[in-house]
Parts: structure tokens; C-alpha cells; sequence
């Protein structure tokens, strides 16, 4: 049983969908259609009039994507960061040329916004100090952000549910800041869109996955982009090509590229099964989820990475200091439950429980944490 926070399970009804016979996208009108439906379905989850694209590739593009479309040499972008990827967004930034204000805390706190309004009004260079560090995280670690004030910043980056400590961000007061100082904003919700509300109001660049909460299979990236987005990209005319978001402004005389044909059904039939559901139903059953995964946990002893209360709905992340890898391999191998362990630094430290899209269920959850509470007993 898979219960990993991406790649999901995948639901009946979308390997089936997959097993039909498709159309040619680079010919056939039918792929058209079927992906602007997509596209339409899209739109709903996000809760936007925003446009929406669907790259071929894992949700990572959309990160580098976005970045690569919008970031040109000397461009300043603030990286607010708790968690691995948060930090990731710099290294991108820096990739293309980019200089990088990282405004990061250790991964146990939330963001600092009054770290981001101190790096928006300061003038000379980079923004203001992080926290003081600690395990898994870089504190305060900033970069050089060039000259000029904190309104010469192009772009803010963020993460909205970093998957590997279970931390869901209330990024509601940052955006709403951004958008008033005319900051570009990109939002990676890979880990968090179809299994609770994001708050997509404010956000410029809104990145989700299929191999997500849509519980399709892994290989497309779902891309929101604002008219503000577009004219930026517009200006900043990008190079490459699969990196670059503009091709895909308009598809109607082809796409980019060869689509993943059978991705795109796979990630319809998986929305059609979200919104057939209802988002406020799919958030619910999200909830009860994690909440029944969080109770049988402190029943079994175990800790929460984060904080409960900034714990995600869609994963949870017990800390076991140095018996990650370990209890894992024997879930697996005594009782064919498959969870991940943290990433990098806390690779050993962290067991995620991925109760997102499919597995979302209070009834796997419960045969997973029967089978935890069997490998603890036997440690």
C-alpha cells in the first residue's frame, strides 16, 4: 500500500482512463479539446480567471520554469524559505543570473514576515535576518541582493506546503504585501492544491503536479499565470524552450512540443473525480485524514515534525531522530506499507505519512498506522 506524499496511489477510474486508445496531439483536434478542458477544470481548483498550462514534466519544471520565464541577469528575487524547497528557489534564482535575498528561518518555524517587510523597506541590498538556524534549516542565510530598495525587488518566491516536514504556510498576509509593493509573486502548491484551499488571490505564478493530491501518475506540471506574469515574461523574452512558459500563452496552432497524451487523460479523469467530489468535500475528507493520522500518532509516542498547528493536511511528519530509514524498510518488507523518509539533511529523521488525494482516507490511514504501531512494538 502506498501511502507516500507523491506519487500517490492512483485511483482505479485513472489508470483505466489511461488504457484507451489516444489521440495524436500534434494533429488531432481531440487532444486540443480534451486539454482545454483540462485547462477549465484547472481553473476551478485553483479558484482563478487566471490562465492555466499544463507542462510535459515532473512538478520540479514548474519551479524552474517559472523562474527561468520571469528572471533575467540581475534581477532581484526575494525567497522566503522554511523548508528545502523554499531554499531551492534561490538556487534556481541564482541559476539564471538572478540575485537572491533569502529570507529563511530554521525549518521548525514559520516564515518571518517581519523579516520580508524589513527586506522590502530596506534600502542598499539584501533583506532582513532569518532565524538563528538549527536542525534542517539555514536560518538566516541571505544572499547578496544587489543595490537599490526593497521595491527593486522583481519577484518574492515561496512554498506553500513544504512536503518534507508536513509544514503548511499561511502565506495570505505576505502575498497580499507583495502585491501592494507591485511584487511579482510564485507559489509553489505542488503538495498542497486540491487538498486544501490555497490562496491563489494574490499569487502571479501558481505551480501544482499531477502526481499529487490529483493522484494522477507523475510527469505534468500545472501552471496559473496572472496577465502581470505574462506581460513580465513578454518583456523579459525567454530563450529557452523548455523552461519557457510563453509558448503555452497560446496553443491553439499547436503546442510547444510532443504532449504526454496520456498524462493529460490521466490528470482529466483525476480532476473530474476531485470535482465531482466537491473541493470543500475533498478538503473535509483531507482533514479528517490527517487528524486521525495525527491521533493514532500520539497514541503510538510519536512527535510532530512541526508545530501541530502549522502541520499540513495532506502529509504528516512524525520525527524519529535516526530511525527513518530503518522503520521504513521493515513497513515495507513486513507489511507492505510504503512511507518516505525526510529529504536531505533530516533524511533520517523524518517518516512522512502521505494521506493526499486517493490516499486521503481514514480507513488506509488506520492499516498504515496498525502496521507503524506492529514495527514499533517489535523494535
Amino acid at each position: 500500500m502506498l501511502m507516500t506524499p507523491g506519487p500517490t496511489a492512483v485511483p482505479p477510474q485513472v489508470r483505466e482512463a489511461m488504457s484507451r486508445e489516444m489521440p495524436n496531439p500534434d494533429v488531432e483536434e481531440a487532444f486540443g479539446e480534451r486539454y482545454a478542458d483540462v485547462t477549465r477544470k484547472l481553473a476551478e481548483v485553483y479558484g482563478t480567471d487566471d490562465d492555466l498550462v499544463v507542462l510535459g514534466g515532473e512538478g520540479i519544471l514548474g519551479l524552474e520554469a517559472a523562474v527561468a520565464s520571469l528572471i533575467e541577469p540581475g534581477d532581484r528575487v526575494l525567497c522566503l524559505s522554511n523548508g528545502l524547497y523554499g531554499d531551492g528557489f534561490a538556487d534556481f534564482v541564482e541559476s539564471y543570473g538572478g540575485e537572491a535575498t533569502l529570507v529563511g528561518v530554521d525549518y521548525t518555524e514559520p516564515l518571518d514576515a517581519t523579516a520580508v517587510e524589513e527586506a522590502l523597506d530596506e534600502d542598499g541590498g539584501a533583506g532582513g535576518e532569518g532565524g538563528d538556524g538549527g536542525a534542517g534549516g539555514d536560518g538566516g542565510t541571505d544572499r547578496d541582493g544587489g543595490t537599490g530598495g526593497g521595491d527593486g525587488f522583481k519577484a518574492a518566491t515561496m512554498v506553500h506546503c513544504e512536503t518534507p516536514t508536513g509544514t503548511l504556510n499561511d502565506l495570505g498576509g505576505v502575498l497580499e504585501r507583495l502585491r501592494e509593493r507591485g511584487v511579482l509573486t510564485i507559489v509553489d502548491a505542488v503538495s498542497s492544491l486540491g487538498g486544501t484551499p490555497v490562496p491563489t488571490e494574490h499569487v502571479d505564478i501558481g505551480l501544482g503536479a499531477s502526481q499529487k493530491c490529483f493522484s494522477a501518475p507523475p510527469g505534468l506540471t500545472t501552471v496559473s499565470v496572472s496577465d502581470a506574469a505574462w506581460d513580465a515574461i513578454e518583456a523579459r523574452d525567454p530563450n529557452t524552450l523548455y523552461t519557457n512558459l510563453l509558448p503555452w500563452r497560446d496553443t491553439s496552432d499547436g503546442f510547444p512540443y510532443t504532449h504526454l497524451t496520456a498524462n493529460v487523460v490521466a490528470l482529466d479523469a483525476a480532476l473530474d473525480l476531485l470535482l465531482d467530489e466537491g473541493l470543500d468535500a475533498a478538503y473535509a475528507r483531507h482533514e479528517a485524514a490527517a487528524e486521525r493520522c495525527r491521533e493514532r500518532g500520539r497514541e503510538l509516542g510519536l512527535d510532530l515534525y512541526p508545530d501541530p498547528e502549522r502541520s499540513s493536511p495532506t502529509v504528516t511528519a512524525f520525527h524519529v531522530p535516526g530511525r527513518a530509514a530503518n522503520l521504513q524498510r521493515r513497513l515495507d518488507e513486513e507489511h507492505d506499507v510504503v512511507l518516505s523518509t525526510g529529504l536531505g539533511d533530516l533524511a533520517d529523521d523524518i517518516l512522512r505519512v502521505g494521506h493526499m488525494g486517493y490516499n486521503a482516507d481514514v480507513e488506509r490511514v488506520d492499516r498504515t498506522m496498525d502496521a507503524l504501531g506492529a514495527v514499533l512494538d517489535g523494535e
